[in-house]
């Protein structure tokens, strides 16, 4: 699945948009300004940028700048009310790939990031994960086991994603909360601990499979 860091300092327009975007099974995450943005960046790369260019605390210019300086392949869209030839040139000088402006229609949103994923050589929303004797399917958010079938919210099923992607490996709870709960560490943390239990317990037919809490670190899947 396709992970989407969207960069918006409008809050609605925001959630609108990851909304979209994971009802087309991307995996979306929000940011408010530039510099969450980065925060979240260097926590986990993306498969695409979107990014609001009029911004505070650090704009899209100056966020795009800083992911070049350390990324010259991942695709960056940039959405902004400005659409003066000046701005539009700046935008791919820096290393933008695409420019979108407000108001806009969510298809064409939808259709331009799915032609920025095809350039990351890995866009695939039927993709099928095996995880032990089950099965996942994170563009239905289904989990399968032989002929039984598990229902899972698009939360459910993007974390147990990540988990798998991550096996063996410890994700601190910090990086969890800020893809999965848009950076509200204070408010999400007992929410995280509850979807970790229910994950065990959608997975409790392989004894094989373990996510581990590691103590004031994180979380660690295991597969056997």
């Amino acid at each position: 699945m396709i992970d989407i860091l969207l960069v918006e300092d409008e809050e609605k327009l925001g959630r609108i948009i990851t909304d979209r975007l994971r009802a087309k099974a991307f995996r979306a995450r929000h940011c408010l300004d530039g510099v969450q943005g980065w925060k979240s960046f260097q926590l986990s790369k993306p498969d695409v940028v979107i990014v609001d260019v009029m911004m505070p605390r650090m704009d899209g210019f100056a966020l795009t700048e800083k992911i070049r300086a350390h990324d010259k392949a991942v695709p960056i869209l940039f959405l902004t009310a400005r659409a003066s030839v000046e701005d539009v040139l700046k935008g791919f000088d820096i290393g933008g790939n695409d420019y979108l402006k407000k108001p806009f229609h969510m298809e064409e949103l939808i259709a331009r990031v799915v032609s920025l994923a095809k350039m990351s050589n890995k866009y695939n929303p039927t993709d099928h994960i095996v995880i032990g004797k089950y099965v996942l399917n994170p563009a239905k958010q289904m989990l399968s086991l032989d002929d039984e079938q598990i229902a899972l919210s698009f939360r459910e099923s993007e974390l147990l994603r990540r988990l798998v992607e991550r096996r063996n490996t410890v994700i601190p709870r910090r990086e969890i909360l800020m893809e999965f709960w848009d950076g509200e560490p204070m408010s999400a943390g007992r929410s995280l601990d509850v979807f970790v239990s229910r994950l065990r317990k959608y997975l409790k037919a392989d004894p094989n499979i373990s996510i581990v809490n590691v103590r004031h670190v994180g979380y660690q899947m295991r597969i056997l």
